[in-house]
């Protein structure tokens, strides 16, 4: 398919992304009533438990998987702009807190996730990256995702997915000045912190459409290839939650009530190990059974931006009172946005 792409005429590249996104919406539109229709047809009362459950999964494995597919491809062809190396050259030089807010919002539109945190931490201190501002995208790239970001607009609209890129956007850029502020240089690895300082350049290449194109096939290839099982795996416990768990039982667990919702929800989300696409359908479960907005968003954060993968990764590369520190203010500013959000709404 890249190669064909490859091929098209000037006007080709074009017409290809109309023809597709016409498609994409006939399908997405389609979803509803087939997803009814399919419940309709099986042995099963539509009103019962299990048939709440079974079209909350007929309708949803599509729909994620599709708005998956068109967010990923569209963002691959947006990265295609924001190499590495062109990455870092927009950060190394920077004010620290202007820095601060420019990596993060880097960190919502590039494509590195926690397994490229060591030789992206490496290249953002040989190119003399702050310390802070190189935390602040770390923290961003995975938390606010354009997976997430999408995910939650398709689902739940735009205020909710607003207000989560708001709220990760702070928490990334806060975390990262706090660190900074600290000089907790003295607690990167010594083979990190003595290493020869590099002169952080870019080359700009010839990309045209056609090629930005063939990116976003790869990175639906690699990305939606990689995530459909936690996509399916998220979307059953989502759908065993809508049809068979009680309303008052997660209002009474995850409620504004409970105060030991928002910690206990973080305590929860830390261990896992999961991403965006598959956590999100829990999220859209949770909240219809009840569970307060500020709970289920502290979950979510929790598991997106603090997983224990990129915990281990990253004590290649800082010692052990830094990680406990950057561990630290990422959680206190989740703990803040579950406590506030469900006290504001």
């Amino acid at each position: 398919m890249n190669e064909f792409v490859m091929r098209l005429p000037q006007r080709g590249p074009r017409l290809f992304l109309v023809a597709a996104a016409a498609i994409w919406w006939a399908l997405y539109q389609s979803l509803q009533p087939l997803s009814e229709a399919l419940v309709e047809a099986l042995p099963v009362a539509r009103d019962s438990r299990l048939g709440g459950a079974l079209q909350f999964f007929l309708y949803d494995t599509p729909k994620v998987l599709l708005l998956l597919t068109g967010i990923v491809f569209g963002m691959g062809m947006i990265n295609s702009y924001f190499t590495p190396e062109r990455t870092r050259a927009l950060l190394a030089g920077r004010r620290e807190g202007v820095a601060n807010a420019m990596a993060a919002s880097l960190g919502v539109v590039t494509p590195f996730c926690s397994c490229s945190a060591v030789p992206l931490f490496i290249g953002f201190v040989q190119a003399g990256v702050p310390l802070g501002v190189t935390f602040s995208f770390l923290i961003a790239a995975p938390m606010v995702n354009e997976v997430a970001l999408t995910l939650l607009f398709g689902l739940f609209g735009w205020k909710i997915a607003l207000l989560y890129l708001a709220l990760g956007l702070t928490i990334a850029v806060a975390a990262g000045w706090i660190i900074g502020r600290l000089g907790m240089e003295a607690y990167l690895e010594d083979w990190v912190r003595d290493m020869p300082r590099a002169a952080a350049h870019f080359e700009a290449t010839g990309v045209d459409l056609s090629d930005r194109i063939a990116a976003g096939m790869r990175s639906v290839r690699q990305i939606v290839g990689k995530v459909w099982p936690y996509i399916l795996a998220g979307i059953a416990i989502g759908a065993g939650i809508h049809g068979y768990v009680p309303e008052d039982f997660m209002a009474s667990i995850m409620g504004k009530d409970a105060w030991w919702a928002v910690p206990m929800a973080v305590m929860i989300g830390v261990p896992m190990y999961t991403n965006a696409a598959g956590v999100i359908p829990i999220v859209q479960a949770l909240l219809a059974k009840g569970a307060a907005l500020g709970t289920v968003l502290a979950f979510m954060m929790s598991v997106i931006g603090l997983s224990l993968p990129e915990v281990v990764i990253l004590r290649k590369v800082l010692k052990v009172r830094l990680i406990a520190i950057f561990l630290g203010v990422v959680a206190t500013g989740i703990l803040l946005v579950g406590y506030i959000f469900n006290w504001a709404l």
